[in-house]
């Protein structure tokens, strides 16, 4: 067991921390709601903290500790932070498991010791693809004429396994490598995404059908725009995304379909709900949690997006 804490008498109330780095985003109020779900079923208290920084996380823990919590999930803000992270949670006597970013050690290798709970970048990678593969099959595409949109940001570890996966699954589909353009992006946004797609269109016009692929939904999007200003139309453009966005969400309720096929929604739910629970049972029974257990997601089009997100947990779009 990662940290000697005791566990809590059978009168003893629980008290767990969820601490998160970016608490204006919706993805961690999602996480925070699902968290207080786990709460109210379980019956333990749960504080919520933003943490935008290593001095806040550090703060955040001992703030726990003060408030006689037993332990806490993190998703900090640097995954660096890790070997202090893992020393004041031990110091103060907290069990801990982390969500979405895996704390490394020193050399940049991830502290295996602690529980963490992520998204399979791989996985998703490889549903993109498979997905746009299916999609361009059921138009009757032959695959040896389609190119490829890598919309890549390397720099990124998460980012470079999902674009790699999904350009492998299109591969195994029948695509040929030399297919796949690979588009870099200097930032991961709609605009920059458009840039890059741009210049890998106008580089291989032999190409008559397109399909793009990148980290989120926002850079498949740029490269639908960056399609349609060439003349490439919906027939002819499959994009799916990462995500289920709003940017997405709002493509999919305009009147008439684009090259925005779907989106491979990743959903909050198990990030907080069950992470809690697992917590929450570590705390009360001694039961450690997996030490590691990684997730996927679920494909949405325009057709059942709001089906999809509601077995995910989320509500429909608006």
């Amino acid at each position: 067991m990662l940290i000697n804490a005791s566990t809590v008498t059978a009168s003893e109330p629980i008290k767990i921390g969820f601490v998160v780095k970016q608490p204006e985003e919706p993805w961690f109020q999602d996480e925070w709601k699902f968290a207080e779900i786990a709460a109210k079923e379980k019956g333990f208290t749960l504080v919520k903290i933003a943490a935008q920084s290593g001095e806040k996380v550090m703060s955040a823990i001992d703030n726990l500790s003060a408030q006689k919590a037993q332990g806490f999930v993190i998703c900090t803000p640097d995954v660096k932070l890790g070997p202090g992270i893992v020393a004041k949670a031990k110091a103060d006597g907290l069990k801990m498991m982390t969500v979405d970013d895996r704390l490394v050690d020193g050399a940049g290798k991830p502290i295996e010791s602690v529980p963490y709970m992520g998204i399979s970048a791989s996985n998703i990678g490889k549903q993109v693809g498979e997905s746009i593969a299916s999609e361009a099959k059921r138009r009757g595409w032959d695959l040896k004429e389609v190119g490829a949109i890598n919309v890549s940001f390397d720099q990124l570890p998460t980012s470079h396994d999902r674009t790699a996966s999904a350009a492998e699954a299109l591969v195994a589909a029948g695509l040929p490598r030399a297919n796949v353009i690979n588009a870099p992006e200097a930032k991961t946004d709609t605009e920059n995404a458009f840039n890059a797609a741009n210049i890998a269109l106008t580089k291989n016009p032999q190409f008559k059908h397109w399909v793009a692929f990148g980290l989120n939904d926002e850079a498949v999007l740029g490269a639908v725009r960056a399609a349609e200003g060439r003349g490439i139309n919906t027939q002819n453009m499959i994009g799916v995304g990462v995500g289920g966005s709003d940017s997405a969400l709002n493509e999919f309720k305009k009147p008439a379909p684009t090259g925005f096929f779907g989106t491979v929604i990743i959903s909050p739910k198990r990030h907080g709900q069950e992470t809690s629970e697992l917590v929450y049972e570590w705390i009360k029974t001694g039961k450690e949690p997996p030490l590691l257990t990684l997730t996927s997601g679920a494909l949405a089009t325009r057709a059942d997006a709001n089906q999809v997100r509601e077995k995910l947990g989320l509500t429909a779009a608006k």
